[in-house]
């Protein structure tokens, strides 16, 4: 009796394994998926577009010329382009010195961990009735900003 238990317990255990294996051996991929694959084929097959040019030299590739990655303190321009971070340059990296946590207002200035950067300013969203919450939420006249929202007692 008592082994008999312990056979049906195995066999219990080891279906789903069972099962689960043979799945994955038979499983056919969907047409769905099939679509897509062959869509992102053709795409790829085309060449490349100013656009993914322009985002490729963002993210350091190669040029076509062989001179190396465009850097924006070589070329300033790179900032402006569709896709970068931001348009300002701060070592060798674009980014929006409006919003930035570590290059707030300018390169180099760190916003601590509580506050975030509004307007190239440090602020703490929890305290400040201009910035409360999140950047440009001003609470009306007589409320404070008390844990991000504006009058909360």
């Amino acid at each position: 009796m008592k082994s008999l238990l312990q056979i049906l317990f195995l066999v219990a255990m080891l279906m789903p394994l069972v099962t689960a294996d043979s799945q994955t051996l038979h499983q056919k991929e969907s047409p769905f998926l099939s679509t897509i694959k062959s869509h992102n084929n053709t795409k790829n097959s085309v060449t490349p577009s100013s656009e993914s040019e322009e985002l490729a030299s963002l993210r350091g590739a190669k040029s076509l010329h062989g001179r190396g990655a465009m850097t924006c303190d070589k070329y300033p321009r790179v900032c402006r382009a569709k896709g970068s971070e931001g348009p300002d340059c701060c070592k060798k990296k674009c980014v929006n010195v409006s919003r930035d946590r570590n290059n707030c207002g300018m390169c180099g200035k760190k916003c601590k961990y509580s506050q975030v950067c509004c307007k190239g300013k440090c602020v703490n969203p929890m305290s400040d009735k201009h910035h409360c919450g999140k950047c440009g939420n001003k609470c009306t006249k007589g409320d404070f900003c008390v844990f991000g929202l504006c009058s909360y007692a």
